[in-house]
């Protein structure tokens, strides 16, 4: 989870949303990423649409369910779906998304075999978006 908030703190460099996620595979990180929204003027670029792309790329196949997905933050319904059809075997998030995240839907919108641990660094990962947007308000 240390790599996936130093890929948020790019983020956040860029004046992106700082989320950050890396994929990992047999121990050894196979895929970094973060949000690249406004970079790329793209909805959907969110840092684990970003970095299942790139992990799937590296392992030259569509699913990474032996894999896991470490991100700062609880994924969207859109990203949920994505981990759904790529068949992650485990998510890994630091902080909940009340407002946006993929539960407030339905917990049932990942893959039923995919794994999920919530709250780890929650309160860096949590206090860098807090941050970003307070900066955001004043400007």
């Amino acid at each position: 989870m240390h790599e996936a908030f130093k890929e948020a703190k790019k983020a956040e460099q860029k004046d992106e949303v700082p989320i950050g996620a890396v994929v990992v595979c047999q121990g050894q990180i196979i895929a970094r990423a973060h949000n690249m929204n406004e970079t790329l003027n793209d909805p959907t670029a969110h840092a684990e649409m970003q970095a299942i792309t790139a992990a799937t790329a590296y392992l030259g196949g569509k699913y990474l369910n032996d894999c896991t997905l470490y991100v700062t933050l609880e994924p969207c319904p859109m990203c949920a779906g994505a981990l759904y059809w790529s068949q992650l075997g485990t998510l890994v998030y630091g902080v909940d998304d009340p407002k946006r995240g993929y539960s407030s839907i339905s917990k049932h919108l990942l893959h039923p075999k995919t794994k999920v641990t919530k709250g780890i660094l929650e309160s860096d990962t949590g206090d860098l978006i807090k941050k970003f947007f307070v900066n955001k308000r004043k400007r």
